[in-house]
């Protein structure tokens, strides 16, 4: 079970491809590298907002993890590594704004604006 998921988070980062998206369909995944860890994130449209999914795993032998959190307009979901004593912690921060997601990884630049045109239904 561990290895299948591992497999599959993995096989969602190397379809990301290493070239950074400016804009990211619904389902479509990003690759997000977090101090130790690397994974993928996408987004799914549903009724009540964006159902954002990041798997990350500190190498292909490692258990998974797994963080969901569903998104309305002006919320944001961030995930925080500790690093050693003294240094700041690698943060991800994932910020919708509107239809519009930005993902921000821990350097604090905005590498993808992630735009869908999907209308949420009631």
């Amino acid at each position: 079970m561990t290895r299948c998921s591992t497999a599959c988070a993995m096989a969602l980062l190397a379809m990301t491809g290493v070239a950074v998206a400016s804009e990211l369909a619904p389902g479509n995944g990003h690759s997000v590298h977090l101090g130790l860890f690397d994974g993928a994130v996408y987004y799914t449209v549903e009724k009540d907002g964006y159902r954002v999914v990041a798997t990350l795993a500190s190498g292909t032998e490692a258990q998974p993890i797994r963080f969901v959190s569903t998104l309305g307009p002006g919320e944001r979901l961030m995930i925080s590594v500790p690093q050693a004593i003294g240094q700041p912690s690698a943060d991800f921060e994932i910020i919708r704004e509107g239809e519009i997601l930005h993902v921000q990884e821990p350097s604090g630049n905005l590498i993808d604006s992630v735009a869908t045109s999907a209308v949420l239904k009631e």
